[in-house]
């Protein structure tokens, strides 16, 4: 059975462009997807990060929402420990006030982040120390429900608006801590293979086999995140994955500028060194033509069960992402009444 597909775009600056620009080209791909039938777009939080163009979810999500038709649109995910749960909790019920049915709450544990800028998100040693994300998630759901008990302090307290509930959440994770937790909750789960491939299997798999049911997911419902390089050609594909690899080899040295073109890619001397850096890091890409980039996909989801697949790209060129959600299209699920000659051309102004 056809898996759906969805989207996480990280809103790349590739060198030489804006932000402006990394924005303009995720809204166009995310109406691109929205045109191919794609489930869901989601939008990450991180910060610090000079190549990448937005660090507010919330901000794209409310954009994004409003120019697409039909594709949900979320966070993928909100840095729970960043926020207050209550300021969690009235922003995205406004943003499903404005978008019913349509917005979806991808949490994450990690801080997105430097251990420097999380300090100046959060201001304080205490809650740079603290590991509390068990204890935030279930606040945020206490907000929403509203069942804190009678002697709590926050028990009178009533998120705005109040009369709409938060969307679907979600838990994000690359590790079995959050398939734990989403699945005690009762919670959807997504795994991110594309920071740790080697460890997607046995998450999803733990998380459906000790999913405990909820009023919010009555069954299990699991997303598997890849980054994927669709090339023309295998060839192509190869050539492309150097982009993947010069950009690791700078974020692995802190350098957090914008993305490589291929023309820096291909011209970078990398040393043996960096090449067996690169192949021990668990954050690669799967890289080929449409057809072995959906073998190795296909496979994975079928391994670790996953209800969904959601792609991302760390490729910064708009043609290259936009053939990557074209080709995914195609493969994963021809759609009736689908064809690249209509769908996937650019709505006229």
């Amino acid at each position: 059975m056809p898996r759906p597909l969805s989207l996480l775009d990280l809103t790349p600056i590739v060198a030489g462009s804006s932000s402006t620009e990394a924005v303009q080209t995720s809204v166009e791909l995310a109406m691109l997807a929205d045109r191919l039938g794609y489930r869901r777009v989601w939008y990450a939080e991180h910060h610090n990060s000079p190549g990448l163009a937005s660090g507010a979810p919330e901000i794209m999500i409310e954009h994004v929402a409003s120019r697409t038709s039909r594709i949900r649109v979320g966070a993928g995910g909100v840095m729970l420990p960043n926020h207050a749960p209550l300021k969690i909790a009235e922003t995205f019920r406004l943003l499903e006030a404005l978008h019913p049915g349509r917005i979806d709450l991808g949490l994450g544990r990690a801080p997105g982040t430097d251990t420097i800028t999380a300090f100046a998100m959060r201001r304080s040693a205490e809650a740079m120390s603290a590991d509390d994300y068990p204890e935030q998630l279930a606040e945020l759901l206490a907000f929403d429900d509203g069942a804190f008990p009678p002697d709590h302090p926050f028990r009178t307290i009533r998120p705005v608006p109040v009369d709409t509930r938060l969307p679907p959440v979600w838990l994000l994770g690359s590790s079995d801590f959050s398939a734990r937790l989403a699945a005690q909750a009762g919670l959807g789960y997504a795994f991110a293979a594309h920071i740790n491939g080697r460890g997607a299997v046995s998450a999803l798999r733990d998380y459906r086999a000790s999913f405990v049911p909820s009023d919010r997911y009555p069954e299990p419902r699991s997303i598997l995140t890849v980054s994927v390089t669709v090339g023309e050609t295998a060839e192509h594909a190869r050539e492309l994955s150097l982009i993947n690899d010069l950009l690791l080899i700078r974020l692995r040295s802190g350098q957090l500028g914008a993305y490589p073109t291929l023309e820096e890619a291909k011209a970078y001397p990398f040393t043996a060194a960096e090449r067996q850096t690169i192949a021990s890091m668990p954050l690669r890409s799967l890289v080929g033509d449409a057809e072995e980039v959906h073998r190795q996909v296909a496979d994975l989801a079928e391994r670790g069960e996953a209800d969904e697949v959601m792609i991302t790209t760390f490729l910064p060129e708009p043609e290259d992402r936009r053939r990557a959600i074209i080709e995914m299209a195609r493969m994963f699920e021809p759609r009736e009444g689908w064809s690249p000659a209509v769908n996937a051309e650019p709505i006229a102004s």
